[in-house]
Formats: structure tokens, C-alpha cells, sequence
């Protein structure tokens, strides 16, 4: 009986370092959407902005405003610029991004 309770608390315990191991490797998508936005030049240089898949699509004033190598360190794989416009490749992150970007613009 007293192994069964050694038993118990040892997978509490485990089970609490688990919660505890994946609420640090969580995003936090507000604070990364309010980086994006920086690097974007600020909310006044945003034209539009939209979500296809894993692209974070954006419409800007002014290009030259844009810190590419501050998006690439937020973990976009990938920027392609035509125009005055920037395809972003976020991955799987993506949307999560343009629902945080969208409360902020």
C-alpha cells in the first residue's frame, strides 16, 4: 500500500513538470505579432494583410521600412517581396500570427 502512494505522488509530479515544460515551449503570439509589426515598418505602413496556409501575406506603403532579418529571426523560413508587397512563410504559425496581427491593426 505505501508503494502505491510512492507511486502516486511520483506521477503528480511528473505530470506537473509536463505542464509546467510546455507552458514555457508555448509561442506567445502577442508579443511576436507586436515584433511583426514593428518590423513591418509600424501599423500606419500596413495596407492590408492576409492568411493563405502557411503565408502570412502583406500589403505596405513603404517597403524600405521593413527589417527583413527581424522577421527572419521570428522564424519566418522564407520572404518573398514583389512590389510593395511581402509574402512571409510562418509555417504552421501563420495564422496564428494574423489573428493577433488583426487585433492590432
Amino acid at each position: 500500500m505505501n508503494d502505491w502512494l510512492i507511486y502516486l505522488i511520483i506521477a503528480v509530479a511528473l505530470l506537473f513538470i509536463s505542464l509546467i515544460v510546455v507552458k514555457l515551449m508555448r509561442k506567445d503570439f502577442s508579443l511576436e505579432a507586436n515584433k511583426l509589426l514593428g518590423y513591418l515598418g509600424g501599423k500606419d505602413n500596413i495596407v492590408s494583410a492576409e492568411c493563405n496556409m502557411s503565408r502570412f501575406k502583406v500589403l505596405l506603403k513603404d517597403v524600405s521600412l521593413v527589417d527583413k532579418e527581424g522577421i527572419s529571426k521570428l522564424g519566418a523560413k522564407g520572404i518573398v517581396e514583389i512590389d510593395n508587397q511581402l509574402k512571409i512563410i510562418f509555417g504552421k504559425d501563420a495564422k496564428q500570427l494574423k489573428k493577433y496581427m488583426d487585433e492590432l491593426l
